[in-house]
């Protein structure tokens, strides 16, 4: 797993540019009526190259960095999803993100809180994370795997599982 650390105070121009230019978007899709032209045009204009065929994001839409994620084809993300993306996400074909899902790739630093320490996110192909669940720095949730609603998942989730709680802990096999 890729572990690296980003130092804020550093930023550049270029990427000063970008976070600005992601508010915007957010902000208009956040506005914008779902499902309609132009909702789709702003969606494909904040993603990308890494929306696939048949994913939808609905509105509201929180986070930063959506550059560095990365959503497969036929995903769902429901309303009112975070996704802090310093350290990358990626979200395989067929996953399902539930409303108030918090998708976390960075943390601050113990000894320099500006410090962010980044570690991707991964969900797997047709992974289920349940409504209010929270992904932290460095998870992949495994194939087929399901997350409950509620969650705080601090650690891999073994594909063809199911974990629930704060800390998550295995529940059963799928």
């Amino acid at each position: 797993m890729e572990t690296f650390i980003v130092d804020p105070r550093q930023t550049t121009p270029e990427e000063m540019e970008r976070g600005m230019r992601d508010v915007k978007l957010v902000f208009g899709i956040n506005h914008t009526m779902p499902y309609t032209d132009e909702y789709n045009r702003l969606v494909k204009e904040l993603f990308g190259e890494n929306l696939g065929e048949g994913a939808t994001v609905l509105p509201p839409l929180k986070g930063v960095c959506f550059d560095r994620v990365k959503i497969g084809n036929d995903v769902m993300i429901m309303p009112d999803c975070l996704m802090m993306s310093r350290g990358g996400i990626t979200i395989d074909d067929g996953a399902m993100i539930a409303a108030n899902v918090q998708l976390i790739s960075n943390n601050h630093d113990l000894h320099d809180h500006q410090l962010l320490v980044c570690k991707p996110v991964h969900i797997c192909r047709n992974a289920w994370i349940g409504a209010g669940a929270t992904i932290l720095p460095g998870v992949t949730v495994g194939e087929n795997a399901v997350v409950a609603a509620g969650a705080v998942v601090t650690k891999d989730v073994e594909a063809n599982t199911i974990v629930g709680g704060n800390p998550e802990k295995f529940i059963k096999k799928v």
